[in-house]
């Protein structure tokens, strides 16, 4: 069986939330949540936790999960996940940002499929969104499509122009064949990238072919204080329909 590695890169310095992997939602620090949303997932031979901090290793050893300390000097999370699986066998690597506590295991799973038959370079993650009055917020990133799923834009714009039912957002969580992690790493930051502040565009720009996969509803990642308070309102409102 093809083995795959997931890598949760997981920076201390954010500009926007500094020691945000250690930020607690209901009682529990993001990365944790990220963790053991990864040990759910099915498909994985080895999960690391990629970090330049010592608080944030101390934090992933106590969880039980492996510690790859990286670069303080990498410009993308892409980067640090690339220098965390130097050297170790793998056919597919998965991004699993550590501000995206709402992952889940099976979402994971699912971006393995066409990285390991072929078929894309590299997966990620869309959900249907029906409230067109978010599609302008430029911190929601738009994602259109061909008919097979393949990414054909990313934008932080309204796209599509006039979209008249629905469009879909980007969940920033990626699977990368191997050999197209590396290559990625190698390349400059392109034109469109710079422009939207979408690292994914370098890959498109340069001819790669990015599966979406659909899942029925928009995670939250956490970029600030605000997020993270919208996903404590989230979690609340989920316990309360469970109940």
């Amino acid at each position: 069986m093809d083995r795959v590695i997931a890598v949760i890169p997981a920076r201390y310095g954010s500009t926007r939330f500094p020691g945000k992997p250690l930020a607690r939602l209901a009682g529990k620090p993001l990365l944790q949540w990220v963790y053991e949303a990864a040990l759910r997932a099915k498909r994985l031979n080895e999960i690391i936790v990629a970090t330049e901090d010592e608080r944030i290793a101390d934090l992933a050893r106590s969880l039980g999960a492996s510690v790859a300390m990286t670069s303080p000097d990498h410009t993308s999370g892409t980067d640090r996940v690339a220098e965390a699986v130097q050297g170790k066998r793998a056919a597919a690597v998965v991004n699993i940002q550590a501000d995206e506590p709402l992952i889940e295991g099976w979402m994971i799973d699912r971006l393995l499929p066409p990285l390991l038959s072929g078929e894309a370079d590299i997966s990620s993650l869309m959900a249907r969104v029906d409230n067109l009055s978010l599609l302008s917020d430029c911190n929601r990133v738009k994602v259109v499509v061909d008919k097979k799923g393949n990414a054909l834009y990313f934008s932080r714009s309204p796209v599509p122009f006039e979209a008249k039912d629905f469009f879909y957002q980007h969940i920033g969580v990626y699977g990368f064949r191997r050999e197209v992690l590396e290559a990625f790493c190698r390349l400059q930051p392109s034109r469109l990238e710079k422009s939207e502040r979408l690292e994914q565009l370098r890959a498109l720009e340069n001819g790669y072919r990015i599966r979406m996969i659909e899942i029925p509803a928009p995670t939250i990642g956490v970029d600030t204080p605000e997020d993270l308070a919208q996903a404590e309102i989230f979690l609340e409102k989920r316990r309360h329909e469970k109940d």
